[in-house]
């Protein structure tokens, strides 16, 4: 039994059809593919992987934890790779990932945001109880010491003697005064001129007998 040649030639057409349809579904399912992030988030990092972006346009790219910068927006090319490390957290923290695809249309472009876990070990630090506050008791006070050398000097005078009180009886002067030699001398005196007076009396009358 013989097939005709144009069994054959249908049979090969339609064989180099279906290998062009596969060929182009493969074709056009890559670049979407190649397009897809890579990027995974613990409890300690972030990783991003990007790949078969349009090199010769500034693509962009950001990541942030509660809405805090964790790797400033920056360009890249055909491809970003970066592992990233999240700062010390008690909670679980958002991070997100944008993506900004700067070929015409930006059909690659991505905005999303996954959880970071707490990572184990990591205890949240005891929350502070409230505790009474005792009255603190005043400070004691020092009282100052003496001082050593007096404020004032004592007076260096002596002390007045008391005047005798007109009232009290005088009492007898016993043994030598001191007005004794004066009283002396006066009399002398006093007998020296009567002498003298009775002499010139006495001359006198002689001279005049």
């Amino acid at each position: 039994m013989t097939i005709p040649r144009r069994s054959w030639r249908a049979a090969g057409t339609l064989v180099a059809a279906a290998v062009v349809g596969l060929t182009g579904g493969v074709i056009a399912a890559g670049p979407a593919a190649a397009h897809t992030p890579t990027w995974a988030v613990t409890c300690a990092e972030v990783s991003v992987d990007l790949t078969n972006y349009t090199s010769d346009v500034p693509n962009t790219v950001t990541v942030s934890v509660d809405g805090k910068d964790l790797f400033p927006t920056g360009t890249f090319g055909r491809e970003f790779h970066k592992k990233l490390t999240l700062p010390e957290h008690d909670k679980e923290v958002t991070v997100r990932l944008v993506v900004k695809d700067a070929e015409e249309g930006g059909k690659h472009s991505i905005d999303q945001t996954r959880t970071a876990p707490v990572c184990e070990g990591e205890t949240p630090p005891p929350t502070p109880t409230p505790t009474e506050s005792t009255p603190s008791e005043p400070p004691a006070t020092e009282t100052p010491a003496p001082s050593e050398t007096p404020s004032e000097k004592p007076s260096e005078s002596a002390p007045a003697v008391p005047a005798p009180s007109p009232s009290a009886p005088d009492l007898a002067e016993t043994g030598s005064s001191s007005a004794t030699p004066v009283i002396g001398g006066a009399a002398v005196a006093v007998l020296l001129a009567g002498g003298g007076i009775l002499w010139a009396v006495r001359k006198r009358r002689t001279a005049q007998g």
